[in-house]
């Protein structure tokens, strides 16, 4: 089989991938240069928001974090390209792993520990003519707040894991030949696992979630949420309290962007889904009447025509903007000693 415009791609990030493993400010910012447009349309996690292009990428979000973790290194788990038809159409590379290093300096005013911390993170870009035209991303920002014990909310259901496993098949990084064929399959599985779940007003038998999910199946969420095994961890630590709390859930599927890859689907959309906060549960968060947006990213594996893992990101920091909670200012209060006591290396 031909190579694709799908493996190009992974072909044109691959330099990108290569400076942010074995980072150097110099090259990076270089790298940047090379692999983006100029005008590049750059959406990123709550605090950081909406970035004008490259440069504005290296200088508010990569410099500060490379001043904070002076060793950082980015270890991808998941590399996958695909096509994504309809509102979003177009050609999309999705990575998802780790950045990883010891927490030197304060960042995000989160207080360093002088250990190893990790941040997962799902970042998704839109190739046009070999160039990086759009990026979505989300970073695990919670997560390194719970690493350095500055999380100031409240806790998750399930277990925060700060390493999420990489896909278990060891087949996450794809650089055989794209198949469309292929993922077409594992698309039309997620998608009809999805349209599913929005029977969910009808209770938990019509969303069929043991038609779709693997008995063993591992839902990896993001710091704040927790990760979870089988269907019965799922709907116990995550599905009850989020339906409870929001029963009017609904995920923008059609206008959102999915592709495949193999036996991996990749979703993206800013927002990806809209509820309403009537009931109580869902993040120790009381019942406010307000109608909220959700930015989701996620990975999903197939396997024997069902789901086995399925990675989630959920920008939770904007959860809880637009709710009126400042989750850093309660952080700077929790650790203020700290801060001032804080040793400078």
């Amino acid at each position: 089989m031909p190579a694709s415009i799908h493996n190009h791609n992974k072909e044109r990030i691959a330099p990108l991938r290569a400076a942010l493993y074995d980072i150097d400010p110099a090259r990076l910012r270089q790298q940047l240069a090379a692999v983006f447009a100029p005008d590049c349309k750059i959406q990123l996690a709550s605090p950081f928001e909406h970035i004008a292009g490259p440069a504005e990428l290296h200088e508010r979000v990569y410099a500060p974090l490379l001043r904070a973790i002076p060793d950082l290194e980015r270890r991808d788990f998941i590399v996958m390209a695909g096509h994504s038809p309809g509102h979003w159409s177009g050609d999309w590379v999705g990575c998802g792993g780790h950045y990883l290093g010891v927490f030197e300096q304060p960042w995000l005013d989160i207080p360093p520990t002088q250990h190893l911390v990790s941040m997962r993170y799902h970042e998704f870009f839109r190739f046009v003519d070999g160039v990086i035209v759009e990026m979505q991303a989300l970073w695990d920002i919670p997560a390194v707040m719970m690493q350095a014990d500055a999380w100031p909310l409240s806790p998750s259901l399930a277990p925060d894991w700060s390493i999420i496993p990489g896909p278990a098949s060891n087949d996450g990084i794809i650089s055989a030949p794209h198949n469309p064929e292929k993922a077409a399959t594992s698309v039309q599985l997620v998608m009809q696992m999805l349209k599913a779940l929005r029977n969910s007003p009808k209770g938990v038998a019509a969303m069929e979630l043991d038609r779709y999910w693997h008995p063993k199946m591992m839902w990896y969420g993001p710091a704040g949420i927790g990760s979870m095994r089988r269907i019965s961890g799922f709907r116990h630590w995550h599905q009850t309290p989020f339906l409870k709390a929001m029963p009017d859930r609904f995920a923008f599927l059609e206008n959102g962007v999915m592709f495949g890859d193999e036996d991996y689907v990749g979703f993206t959309a800013w927002p990806g889904g809209q509820s309403t906060l009537v009931g109580d549960g869902w993040l120790g968060i009381a019942p406010s009447g307000q109608k909220l947006t959700r930015r989701s990213l996620d990975f999903w594996r197939c396997e024997a025509g069902m789901v086995r893992e399925n990675w989630v990101l959920v920008d939770l920091l904007h959860i809880y903007d637009q709710l009126g909670v400042h989750v850093f200012e309660r952080m700077r209060e929790l650790t203020i000693a700290r801060q001032r006591n804080a040793p400078r290396v």
